[in-house]
Parts: structure tokens; sequence; C-alpha cells
């Protein structure tokens, strides 16, 4: 990367960091409109009858495209443990570049509030979202542990960890790893093959990157603690993903036969958690899959600017052209398997640029939309201010150690 542009990422980093100092840790989301009352009603009724549902979620969706700021009628601002997952890991390896301790103690900070906001209820450490989330098979009650958090929150304590070496960290981890072995539930696909559940309430799989996830932090937990029923368990949920992956390289976002779209960071997703467990095992299936995944990422995902499209395959008719949390996720992507393909670094390129030069605002930070008029301009943690933050830091982590011949895993 050239130096030029590593400036510019140090530069946004240190704006970021001001403005959230400023801004505060709890934020408006995309969700707000539906996590309020009224919202909820309207989204259960849009799955269990469309047409009437379609009339009830109307003004959300015109709000959603034309007045994002009317979230602040639907919902209050909340603190939301992906995004300090996020802000733990990112701040993090920043303190590893700058090394300032200040940087190191706000990552403490965030696993200090993670501590305090872990699932009720459950014996072993594990998070979800703070709100009651309406889905096509339900409500997911507040707090409800889900896979696609999690994980987040393991990596972000094992970062740490990295760094000082507290066991206490450690002991969390392996907590962490336990909930995800026992509390997550499989469902067989194949001889071989098991699907896991998004919660620990779910009666049914087939949601792609939650078995990705899954088989993910049992890899890493399999080879922290020395323990082989971890990547029993791992090895199966990965053969789903697999096995899942379509001849042209891509993954529906279910096997399920309903949501067979195929998005942007949903793809990032399942070819992060298979890079990184090819760099825990050299698992031969992996390293053929992200050879096959990556070629129609950056064929099918991208527009001809090398500019992240939402979708190849899209679900229904969406409000806006284009997304921060793509580019996020492309830059994470990106960062871990940098040097491998050529067309892929070229993108990484094209993100990072027009990120820098579009989307950050003059207050440090970042738009969260590009809709088909204007900008979604509502800062929100989640969605996605913490994990571009987490990707720049991280890049600029890794440019840094590749510079200076210090190895380290990711």
């Amino acid at each position: 990367m050239k130096a030029e542009l590593s400036t510019q990422i140090l530069s946004s980093i240190q704006q970021f960091v001001n403005w959230l100092n400023d801004y505060g840790e709890t934020s408006y989301d995309y969700q707000s409109f539906f996590e309020g009352s009224c919202g909820r009603k309207a989204k259960t009724l849009y799955y269990r009858r469309p047409f009437l549902g379609t009339l009830a979620v109307a003004p959300m969706v015109f709000c959603e495209a034309a007045l994002p700021g009317a979230r602040k009628f639907f919902s209050e601002k909340m603190r939301f443990p992906i995004a300090d997952a996020h802000y733990a890991m990112g701040f993090a390896y920043y303190s590893q570049v700058s090394s300032e301790r200040k940087y190191y103690e706000r990552a403490l900070h965030f696993l200090d509030v993670l501590e305090q906001t872990r699932s009720s209820g459950f014996e072993r450490f594990c998070w979800g979202y703070p709100f009651d989330w309406v889905t096509r098979r339900g409500t997911v009650p507040s707090g409800t542990p889900l896979i696609t958090t999690t994980p987040y929150i393991y990596e972000a304590f094992s970062r740490v960890h990295q760094i000082d070496r507290n066991q206490k960290w450690r002991d969390i981890m392996h907590s962490i790893a336990e909930h995800a072995f026992h509390d997550i539930k499989d469902f067989e696909v194949s001889s071989n093959a098991r699907s896991c559940s998004y919660s620990p309430n779910d009666e049914e799989g087939g949601v792609i990157n939650a078995s990705a996830y899954r088989a993910f932090l049992l890899t890493s937990a399999s080879v922290e603690f020395s323990e082989d029923r971890y990547w029993q368990v791992a090895e199966r949920n990965l053969n789903f993903v697999l096995q899942s992956q379509q001849p042209n390289g891509s993954w529906y976002y279910s096997m399920d036969g309903v949501r067979d779209f195929v998005d942007h960071f949903h793809t990032c997703f399942v070819l992060k958690a298979l890079a990184k467990i090819e760099n825990l095992t050299r698992h031969k299936g992996c390293h053929e899959a992200i050879e096959k995944g990556v070629k129609y990422y950056v064929e099918n995902l991208f527009d001809g600017k090398g500019i992240p499209k939402p979708f190849s395959k899209a679900p229904r008719l969406t409000v806006y052209r284009q997304e921060l949390y793509d580019y996020a996720e492309c830059i994470n992507l990106a960062t871990l398997l940098r040097g491998r393909f050529g067309r892929l670094d070229e993108r990484l390129t094209s993100v990072l640029k027009d990120l820098l030069s579009r989307w950050q605002k003059p207050d440090g930070s970042f738009r969260s939309r590009k809709l088909f008029l204007g900008w979604d301009n509502v800062p929100m943690h989640r969605w996605a201010q913490s994990q571009v933050f987490r990707a720049l830091c991280f890049l600029l982590y890794e440019t840094h150690r590749q510079s200076q011949g210090i190895s380290g895993k990711v």
C-alpha cells in the first residue's frame, strides 16, 4: 500500500476517534424504524400477510429511503454489543500501531462494557441484540444470544489477550466457546455436514453465514485450548458451508429455499471465516472454496468502477445504491487475503479511495448509505461505523506488521 494512502488512513482513523469521543457509544440503528411497538407490529404483519403488511411497513420504508433522520421518532439510541466488539478490536489494533497506551485502555473499556452487557439467563458468556428482532420465523426477544454476534466478541477478547496475556480474557473466551459448543444446535444436512441454529431457541438451520461463524469460532477455540471436540463440531459446520457453495462460486444467504439472495457483506462474512479457518488449519477445502468464491465476488459484487454493489441477486426492491457495511467488509476480507488475488487487491485500493473521499464527513463519522436521492448520514455504530473503524485499523496494523517483519496471528 502506498505511503500516501497509509497516511490518509491514519488521518481518517484519528478524525473518527475524535468524533466517537464527542458523539458517544450509543446510536440509532438501521432497524430503528422497526424496533418500537408500531414497527414490530407492522413487520410481523408483513411476514404473516404480505399485502396488508406491505401497506403497514410502507411509511417506515419511505422514511428509510427519504427521511433517514426520522429514526429518532421510532426508537431511542442503544448500545450494541457487536459494535462494542468491533471498537475493542479496532482500538487494540490501533494501539499496536500508535504505541499509545490510551488506545489499549480504550480497548479494555469496551471489554469491560461487554462483560456487563452479556445475555442474562445463560450460564456461559454470549450476546445478542438489545431489541426485539422481528424475523420471518417470529420475534427474537432482546438479549437472545446470536451466533452471528458472539464470535465477534470472542475475537475482541482474543485480540486483547494477544497483547496483554490477561488470563481473565482467556477464561471468557473459553466460556464463549463452551456456549457455541453446547447451546447452539446442529441440524444434519449430509453424512458429514451439519448446519447450525442462529440462536439457542431455533428449531431449524440453513443460514450459511451462521454456520461459517460457528465453524470459525470453534476452530479457533480448538487451537487455543487444544480441544479436539470443538474441531469435530466445527468441521461439520464447515462442511455444510463448503457443500452449500454454488457452482459459480457464490453462496445464498440460506439454503432454506426461500432466502436465496446473494449479497455483498454476507459473502464477505463467509469468505472471511474460511480465510481464518484456512490460516489456522491449512484446510484444503477452504483453499478451493476461497479461490472460487473470490472469483465470483470480484466479478459480481462490484460495479465497473470497482465500487461495492449491495447484491448480485437481490431479494426485493432496495432503497439504497451503496452500503457502508459493504465497504467495511470488503476491506476486512481483502486485508486477510492481501497479496493472494490481484483483482481483490485492486478492489481494495478502489474501495479505500472512494471511502476516504466520499464517505467520511467533516465531523469524522461516515455516511451510512448512498440512497437513490442523497445520503443517509445518520451515524449508526452497528451499521457500520464500528466495522469501518475496525477494518481501517486492521489494515493499518497489518501494513505496519508486514513492513516491520513482525510475525503474529490475525
